[in-house]
């Protein structure tokens, strides 16, 4: 199960990955926070060629599950927080909501954004805080409100989305500076250093069906042209492998590199 903040950050965040394990018959789940209605509309924001925000949500939906589909992605749930205001959610409320999400399909791995959310989006922050504690939450026989009607399960792993330096310099040359303006302060991307990673998953032959389900965000692909022109070694670093931090194993642990997300779970 990936659990994250707009639509594309499946397609861009965890393509390959979602992609691969459904390939092998894997059954992914997919759950997003918001609509992304707050974004651009082929580049425009607040003109007279954007749709506004509620007709924006919904082209965005309509991409997000054509692209769920490329990507073999078996079920989809919104959770339908504004976009840009995540963190201000309430907190107890969002937790117990994800959580629910956990006891209804009983992953054996979650997947989200690290704490730092990628390049200190606040959306992305909120969704990792969220899906930590909801993980937690989703074992727990005192969980109440909406996931008081389901049996409490114990997620195996859990993940964050970790790029290490060659891939945030390939997103760098395809989609310029990576930044979140927060209360006045500028935050900008900061690779995870090669020894956090614990995790490599190799989705070099999956590049075709990642760059569909990319494509599949009509609305948004202003802002990803540049992916079409990748130098071969952007190429590689964007969409051979995918890097992520186990922060959470009832399994496996130790400081060997894993390169599958089900190791110590599978045979």
């Amino acid at each position: 199960m990936a659990i994250l903040a707009h639509p594309d950050d499946e397609s861009l965040g965890l393509g390959g990955t979602l992609a691969k394990y459904a390939s092998e018959g894997v059954e992914t789940f997919l759950v997003t926070a918001t609509r992304g209605e707050a974004g651009r509309y082929h580049g425009h924001r607040g003109d007279q060629h954007h749709p506004g925000a509620t007709e924006l949500g919904r082209i965005r939906e309509a991409e997000l599950r054509a692209a769920a589909s490329v990507l073999g992605i078996r079920d989809l749930t919104f959770l339908d927080y504004r976009d840009t205001e995540l963190d201000r959610a309430d907190p107890r409320e969002a937790i117990a909501r994800i959580a629910f999400q956990v006891r209804r399909a009983r992953p054996d791995v979650v997947v989200t954004f690290g704490p730092d959310g990628a390049y200190g989006h606040p959306d992305h922050i909120a969704i990792c805080q969220y899906a930590t504690a909801a993980v937690a939450a989703a074992a727990s026989p005192s969980l109440t409100a909406s996931g008081a009607d389901t049996p409490p399960h114990l997620v195996k792993k859990l993940y964050y989305i970790a790029w290490p330096t060659a891939a945030w310099k390939a997103y760098q040359e395809a989609l310029k500076k990576l930044t979140s303006m927060v209360d006045g302060v500028e935050r900008q991307a900061v690779p995870w250093p090669d020894w956090e990673i614990t995790t490599v998953i190799d989705t070099r032959q999956f590049w075709p069906v990642v760059w569909r389900a990319v494509s599949c965000h009509e609305s948004q692909m202003a802002n990803y042209e540049r992916l079409k022109d990748l130098l071969p070694e952007h190429h590689e670093a964007l969409w051979g492998s995918q890097s992520f931090y186990r922060a959470l194993s009832t399994v496996n642990g130790g400081r060997t590199r894993e390169t599958d997300l089900f190791e110590g779970i599978r045979g």
